[in-house]
Order: C-alpha cells, then sequence, then structure tokens
C-alpha cells in the first residue's frame, strides 16, 4: 500500500491570467519540499466524482461570473454531487475565486454546496479581488504549497 497522498485541483482558467493563477497553485502544491503527495490538475469540465473518490485533498478555484462561480465549476458540482455525497464527508479542501468584484457571492455558493457535502474547509478562502495584481500568483502558489504540504505532513 502506498504512502503517497494524493491532491486534486479542479480550476476554471479561461483566461491567460486565471491560467496564471491555476498554474501557480499546481506549482505550490508540487514544491520540492514536497515528497509523497501526488498532483492532479483538471478543468472542472474533465473532471468528476471518480476524481474527488480518488482524492485526499481537494482544491477548488473559479472565476467570479456575475456574483456566482463559474458554470464549469458548478457543472463539476451537478455531476459530482450525489456521486460523493456519502463517500466525501470530512475532506479537506481549500478554494480561491478570482473577483472582479468582491467575491462575495461565489464564496457563499461554493461555501453551501461544501457545507452539503459535509467536506471540510481547512484554510481561509482566498479571494483575489478587483484589478490583476502579481501578488496573486504568489498567494496562489502559497495556497498550493500549504494544503499539499499538510497532506504530506499527515495534518490533514
Amino acid at each position: 500500500m502506498s504512502d503517497r497522498k494524493r491532491l486534486l485541483i479542479v480550476a476554471h482558467a479561461p483566461s491567460p491570467n486565471t491560467l496564471t493563477l491555476r498554474n501557480a497553485v499546481v506549482d505550490g502544491a508540487r514544491h520540492p519540499d514536497i515528497e509523497s503527495v501526488d498532483v492532479k490538475v483538471l478543468a472542472p469540465l474533465e473532471a468528476g466524482p471518480d476524481d474527488v473518490l480518488a482524492c485526499d485533498a481537494i482544491i477548488l478555484g473559479t472565476t467570479e461570473n456575475l456574483g456566482y462561480m463559474s458554470g464549469a465549476l458548478k457543472d463539476f458540482f451537478d455531476r459530482s454531487y450525489y456521486p460523493c455525497l456519502e463517500k466525501t464527508q470530512g475532506l479537506p479542501f481549500a478554494f480561491y475565486i478570482r473577483a472582479g468584484h468582491d467575491g462575495t457571492g461565489t464564496r457563499r455558493a461554493i461555501e453551501s454546496i461544501t457545507t452539503g457535502l459535509r467536506w471540510r474547509l481547512i484554510q481561509e478562502p482566498l479571494v483575489c479581488r478587483g484589478e490583476y495584481r502579481g501578488e496573486f500568483e504568489e498567494q496562489c502558489r502559497e495556497l498550493g504549497l500549504y494544503v499539499a504540504a499538510g497532506l504530506d505532513a499527515g495534518l490533514i
């Protein structure tokens, strides 16, 4: 039996900036000091319940679209909710939002769905608000690193 943990990153990245943020999360999660975590990265339309059932933790990423999560991430939840409902309770998760406004509605929607799934939020959500700033990349890198390091150390 393998001691390796599996981190799933499901992130909607429709623009160069959001792709940069997703890649920063991945870079953090794949930091060379992380020794026993395998990272799988999927777009929401490619991910499904089997991916969630196979992971030990998940990081979600989305844009803020009209005060809500992206349609792609909502589709992922629609397809995964019931197959995962009874099998993933307590799943450690974190998420980030690329918000042109304040991200409040997007955060509320993700928290509502994940509360129904009984997933366990392990870090304060990262909301990258307003005009794009380079500091968002470092914040996303840290998010990936902290989640992967927690898995690697057996803390989550």
